[in-house]
């Protein structure tokens, strides 16, 4: 079963562009929330990757819009883990809640590197791995 997480938002004011729906630029913050709370499952979030000694920029993000989410309209966000051996990938779908209907799919990819050389992994650290398979074993 894959591993993932949701987060709730309530798209607002400040969220628009001119045509009054949520501006493109504005769902990768959406998008943040749920990571954060895959992230957390796995306690992995910021404070765990920078006392590990690694970091992990964002190195790819794929967004497909499928209809536009309008003001004070309520967002599910899940943040699904596709990938976690080489480099983390996550999936992510943006829908209404709470009907379910799909508003937006995503993707990123994030890569290990070295915080103190800034030397790119290609694998994922050991303590990170098994985090994420201890968590495979509780679903």
């Amino acid at each position: 079963m894959a591993l993932f997480a949701e987060a709730k938002a309530e798209v607002q004011f400040y969220d628009l562009d001119p045509m009054q729906i949520v501006w493109h630029g504005n769902y990768p913050r959406f998008l943040e929330l749920a990571r954060c709370a895959l992230l957390d499952r796995l306690d992995y979030n910021y404070p765990q990757m920078a006392a590990s000694g690694y970091i992990w920029p964002i190195v790819d993000m794929q967004i497909k819009y499928v209809k536009p989410a309008r003001l004070f309209q309520k967002l599910c966000i899940r943040a699904t883990l596709l990938e976690y051996e080489n480099r983390i990938k996550i999936g992510y779908r943006i829908s209404a809640d709470p009907s379910g209907e799909l508003l937006t799919k995503a993707q990123t990819t994030q890569l290990c590197v070295d915080a103190k050389t800034g030397e790119l992994r290609l694998d994922c650290p050991p303590d990170f791995i098994r985090k994420v398979e201890a968590l495979h074993g509780q679903d």
